[in-house]
């Protein structure tokens, strides 16, 4: 059994349709959902606002790349297109897999460039720690140490000011 710390966003389309969709298709795994946070995009200001959360989830036969095959099946669902060539570009849906952890709560430590686990940039990420830590207090990154603490760190907590919680909206289905 493993667990795993998923980050979700998405600015493209109905936002928070795609952030819904990707909860429903993490199924029974979903242990938690933090709310929803309204953030401006990283790395390449010409495009709208995302809309982000954290998802918690676990599951007995799920092993590390298990998260990222369930992470991309949710974001073709959705939609989802890769340019190459923008990284940081809009998009429907993205699920990054930021954490795993075994059974026994021991980080899975990977350095795969296709999942590098921990998330290699997740200590510099304030819409990941944000809603992180609004759903697990106690969270901790592994190599960077508590979230509560990262989101002290110079850069992060300047991007902090751009992490608006919007509880008027939520991931619970409206079914």
């Amino acid at each position: 059994m493993t667990s795993a710390v998923l980050s979700i966003g998405g600015n493209l389309g109905d936002r928070l349709a795609h952030l819904r969709a990707a909860v429903a298709m993490l199924g029974d795994s979903v242990t938690a959902v933090s709310g929803v946070y309204e953030t401006p995009p990283w790395g390449d200001g010409a495009q709208p606002p995302y809309l982000n959360a954290v998802v918690l989830v676990d599951d007995r036969s799920a092993a590390p790349r298990d998260w990222l095959e369930r992470a991309r099946a949710c974001e073709a669902a959705e939609g989802r297109v890769r340019d190459p060539e923008r990284r940081f570009g809009p998009r429907t849906l993205d699920v990054d897999v930021i954490v795993v952890r075994r059974s026994d709560g021991v980080p899975i430590l990977d350095d795969d460039p296709e999942l590098t686990l921990p998330h290699p940039r997740a200590h510099l990420r304030a819409f990941v720690l944000a809603p992180w830590l609004a759903v697990d207090p106690r969270a901790e990154l592994p190599g960077h140490g508590p979230v509560a603490a990262l989101l002290d760190t110079p850069g992060v907590a300047a991007d902090l000011a751009g992490v608006t919680p919007r509880p008027d909206l939520s991931l619970e289905s409206m079914e």
